[in-house]
């Protein structure tokens, strides 16, 4: 299947959390498709997060520009209110507008304690990981929100990990974990209410298993050579290249229709199915499908169906 990218010419994105993974796959379709995009984050050259990972929001800004938009990097912490500010600031003297929000920043990778119960967990991470997987996401909404909704027709991504409907019926990793990403869906939902009436959508998205730097770096394989991933775990065969949620962003920011998406949530898989667009290996993994009907059934390992 080939991929046509749409025309979002003009138009300008903020992704917050742009670094790596799914953030820099959004900034980079977005690119592709000719927006103007803002990438931030707080790993900068010769200054990396606790993350000590190579990547850096420079890096993202150049990949968005040479696909064919135009990437701007500006180091933020989000949990800092006047570095957002200031940001939005910056933003608007300098493009005038904002037309997509992407919410991605998350951190917690190195914070949440898996398998441990709450009472046995270290408070003080399980807290840090919550201050930066939901209230990043309320600082920045509540500053860019005012340069979004100057126009009618602004489009909010709140990214997540898992489906409402999956997460609802599954506890997730850890109780600070699995609250995290039920309450950034439940961030698109409200935010979604509140700008119905001026003309806005949000919507809450989740990629599949997602094939990001770190997650590749774990199973000793490139993107080129990811199935070699399979001897590692038979269950990666489902997995998912940033791109592929990047082309979910582009879709819903270029459909004029996207309003009927507002306050649900939806993934990756889903808006492939509904908007046509393929992976970057031309098929459409649905990975939450094959989470529910095989990995979490206890059914061997194959993708055959799910792409």
């Amino acid at each position: 299947m080939e991929y046509t990218p749409p025309d979002l010419s003009g138009t300008v994105a903020l992704v917050a959390g742009a670094t790596r993974g799914a953030g820099r796959g959004i900034a980079v379709a977005l690119g592709t498709a000719g927006t103007t995009v803002w990438c931030t984050g707080r790993s900068t050259a010769g200054r990396p997060s606790e993350y000590h990972r190579p990547e850096t929001i420079e890096q993202t800004a150049e990949l968005v520009t040479a696909a064919g938009g135009r990437g701007i990097a500006v180091v933020v912490d989000h949990l800092d209110p006047a570095q957002v500010a200031a940001l939005v600031a910056r933003i608007d003297a300098e493009s005038q507008r904002l037309d997509v929000l992407v919410n991605d920043v998350w951190g917690g990778e190195l914070l949440y304690q898996g398998g441990v119960p709450l009472w046995e967990s270290d408070l003080d991470r399980g807290l840090r990981l919550l201050r930066l997987a939901v209230e990043t996401h309320l600082v920045t909404s509540a500053h860019a929100l005012r340069l979004l909704t100057r126009r009618p027709g602004g489009l909010v991504v709140e990214m997540t990990d898992g489906t409402a409907a999956y997460n609802d019926r599954t506890y997730r990793l850890s109780v600070f974990y699995d609250l995290a990403k039920v309450a950034v869906t439940r961030l698109a939902f409200s935010q979604a209410h509140e700008l119905r009436a001026v003309g806005g959508t949000a919507v809450a998205l989740t990629p599949g298993w997602l094939r990001s730097e770190m997650m590749l770096d774990l199973f000793g394989v490139t993107e080129e050579d990811w199935r070699a991933g399979t001897a590692v775990e038979p269950h990666f065969c489902i997995s998912e290249s940033p791109l592929f949620v990047g082309r979910a962003v582009a879709a819903l920011a270029a459909d004029p229709g996207r309003a009927r998406w507002s306050g649900r949530s939806t993934s990756s898989g889903e808006l492939a199915r509904v908007y046509g667009f393929p992976d970057t290996d031309g098929t459409q993994p649905d990975a939450w499908r094959y989470v529910v009907e095989v990995q979490d059934a206890g059914r061997p390992a194959g993708d055959a169906g799910y792409r």
